[in-house]
């Protein structure tokens, strides 16, 4: 794999301690490290109220770096070369302390990122105390994690926020679903390959699926997501993006402002979903084993919740390529699987020259995002052997880890590419401030809608696959969902 190594770059890491920076960005920059793309000057500062040096730091790194690694070799002499690049600021985000110290720790002719690894309301503080402090270059980057918000009001006063602060170009709000290998892959089937463009539409698909599930609870996150749920935790953004990116236009080129420009004119043209294209529903225990699994109103430790762990939808693009065409979108947590998958289920033949014995039989291709990435293009043949044209049905199998060797059975992580994508000020896998505003508007009635009926979500088994009511989205429409499978 050709890796082509970025700029000198001082990496400030707000919340160097935390969760997200030891399990996510601290093993995918030494992974970077170890690929040869982190060029010998870069340095990675942590910056964090917990009182650290930098060798206790290193220290943290390291035992974060080896614990991700657990699934292949860490080398230990290239993780001590790694770790010479770390040092380590105590700050105080709401006060003063710390940032002449910071400013100290800058190379004025580095590339500057800031990446905010903390809690949102913390943003605003950090975005001004930067500026005050004087740590803004013509090469300075802000990395934003979501939530962007909560909805539109809020969404517009943190855009409004950063952008008194920073310029639109230098300010990177990381949905880390785009930096996934086969989402990218999924521009390039699409955008690269004669075949399937020209069946891309309406009158050759007949609907799509969109799922993304995951096998655990909440974990540590029950005051969070009682207060976001389903919607605003993934649909709002994760599977908002994936929409986008199945349903949008050829951008005239690939480049970050056209192809945000597609992916927002497809926000646009999506209908208000009515009531009865909604459902929401709630984990419950699993039977027998409540003290291991227990239900969501346990984890978050109110009898009365009516967040939702689950949300399928069917919705619709109003525009010429898919006027009719409905996508169905669903996640949740307890499901039977964790898969993320997009389905492309294309129309049956116009005439069945096969008759009965043929059966139905469709097309159908597969991106699975998570895990075992790769597509699958379920095509028809005749059975094997004698007594009549009996058709099955069989996958064109690309799995990533058979068809590319040893380069495809670990693909980077998406924040190894989008961190890298930070340094070298490519915005093309990032969110910009008009569709993250964009996705709330739409968002936004769907909530209010269901608040005011006072709907209930569904309670659904731990280990399913979702509440009945989300069988039944489809069944009414003749369809069914594809299974999920791990």
């Amino acid at each position: 794999m050709r890796t082509i190594p970025v700029e000198d770059f001082d990496l400030v890491i707000f919340g160097a301690t935390g969760d997200l920076a030891r399990r996510k960005i601290l093993p995918a920059l030494f992974r970077r490290f170890c690929a040869g793309q982190m060029s010998p000057g870069a340095r990675v500062i942590g910056a964090a109220k917990t009182c650290h040096d930098a060798e206790s730091f290193r220290a943290v790194a390291a035992d974060a770096i080896r614990e991700q690694s657990s699934d292949r070799c860490c080398d230990e002499a290239a993780l001590g070369r790694f770790l010479a690049c770390l040092d380590y600021v105590p700050l105080d985000a709401l006060g003063e302390t710390g940032w002449s110290d910071l400013a100290g720790h800058l190379d004025p002719g580095h590339v500057r990122a800031f990446y905010f690894s903390v809690r949102p309301m913390l943003f605003a503080e950090l975005a001004r105390r930067i500026r005050d402090h004087d740590l803004v270059t013509p090469g300075t980057r802000i990395v934003v994690e979501k939530p962007f918000g909560r909805d539109l009001h809020s969404a517009r006063d943190l855009n409004a926020m950063l952008a008194s602060n920073f310029a639109e170009r230098q300010i990177y709000r990381i949905d880390h679903y785009l930096g996934k290998e086969t989402v990218q892959n999924l521009m390039v089937v699409r955008f690269a390959n004669m075949l399937f463009e020209p069946l891309w539409n309406s009158q050759y698909v007949d609907h799509i699926q969109i799922t993304v599930a995951e096998s655990e609870g909440i974990g540590s996150r029950a005051d969070y997501y009682n207060r976001a749920g389903a919607m605003r935790d993934m649909i709002q953004n994760h599977l908002m993006q994936l929409l986008c990116l199945t349903a949008m236009e050829p951008p005239a080129r690939f480049s970050p402002d056209t192809l945000r420009d597609e992916k927002l004119k497809v926000i646009h043209a999506l209908d208000p979903v009515l009531p009865h294209h909604i459902v929401r529903g709630q984990y419950e225990a699993m039977p027998g084993r409540e003290a291991d699994h227990p239900s969501y109103r346990q984890a978050v430790g109110d009898p009365r919740s009516t967040t939702e762990t689950y949300i399928a939808l069917r919705v619709h693009v109003s525009n010429w390529r898919w006027a009719g065409t409905p996508f169905y979108l669903r996640t949740g947590k307890r499901l039977v699987a964790r898969s993320s998958v997009i389905s492309v289920v294309f129309k049956d033949a116009p005439h069945a020259i096969f008759g009965q014995e043929g059966g139905r039989h469709i097309n159908v291709l597969t991106i699975r995002l998570q895990p075992n990435e790769g597509i699958t293009l379920q095509v028809t043949i005749k059975d094997p052997g004698p007594g009549g044209m009996r058709l099955v049905d069989v996958p064109l199998d690309m799995t990533f880890a058979e068809a590319l060797g040893p380069e495809g059975e670990h693909p980077p992580d998406a924040y190894e590419r989008l961190v890298m994508d930070v340094i070298r000020g490519d915005q093309t896998l990032f969110m910009r401030g008009d569709e993250v505003e964009a996705a709330w508007a739409w968002t936004d009635p769907i909530i209010a809608g269901w608040e005011a009926r006072g709907d209930v979500p569904k309670p659904y088994e731990t280990g399913s696959t979702g509440p009945r009511d989300a069988e039944l989205l489809l069944a009414r429409d003749n369809r069914e969902w594809r299974g999920i499978r791990p």
